[in-house]
């Protein structure tokens, strides 16, 4: 895996806004691969992300830290703030309890995306900013039906019975598969030689050898 020098971003010629117009979101990213794209394009936009790094679904630790250095690599090669959330595996577990055996897509993933948003929300409460979205929703493999669901509820569960009119922190539910993403993400894989992971990093995910 090569070093990142400085990248410049060009402008795009697609707009691309944020609820409210919003210059700056949190962006819960999952790896470098699906967040890469998405944060370029942010960038030509003139929206400025501030990265999210909360996965304790990831097994094991050491694939974590892997995924989570190569998010930290293109962060800083863009003078971007990369946020890591810890590494809480146990606890993930724990609530993951009586799921294990549940398909990709079922309730475990649902359950899972609550929990990793529920901390995306509140950090951007706490940090001030008002939308997050998450890099979940650039996989053909996961349920955009149930990111959505996972987003709206723990942005209302974070705003609670406090907030006004406009609510403090807000899901941004765009579909980040969209727009030429795709093939822009195939590029720079390519192009920064990013680890590329073969699972989502659950272990009841993982593919096993035939």
């Amino acid at each position: 895996m090569c070093e990142f020098s400085t990248i410049s971003v060009k402008k795009r010629k697609e707009i691309v806004q944020t609820p409210l117009g919003e210059t700056k979101v949190l962006l819960h990213t999952c790896c470098a691969p699906c967040s890469s794209a998405i944060i370029e394009c942010l960038l030509q936009n003139g929206i400025t992300p501030v990265i999210y790094y909360c996965n304790p679904n990831i097994f094991p630790q050491e694939e974590y830290e892997i995924r989570k250095d190569e998010c930290t690599r293109y962060a800083e090669a863009l003078g971007l703030e990369i946020v890591d959330a810890d590494y809480d595996h146990e606890n993930w577990l724990e609530q993951m309890a009586g799921l294990e055996n549940e398909p990709e897509r079922g309730g475990r993933c649902l359950k899972c995306f609550k929990l990793r948003l529920l901390r995306t929300a509140e950090y951007a409460r706490s940090r001030g900013i008002r939308v997050i979205t998450t890099t979940l929703a650039s996989s053909r493999w996961k349920s955009l039906e149930q990111i959505n669901e996972a987003g709206e509820w723990a942005c209302a569960k974070t705003n609670g019975a406090s907030a006004g009119e406009t609510p403090d922190v807000i899901w941004w539910d765009r579909n980040w598969r969209k727009g030429g993403l795709q093939e822009r993400r195939l590029q720079i894989i390519q192009e920064y030689d990013f680890y590329n992971q073969q699972y989502c990093g659950c272990e009841f995910s993982m593919r096993k050898d035939t």
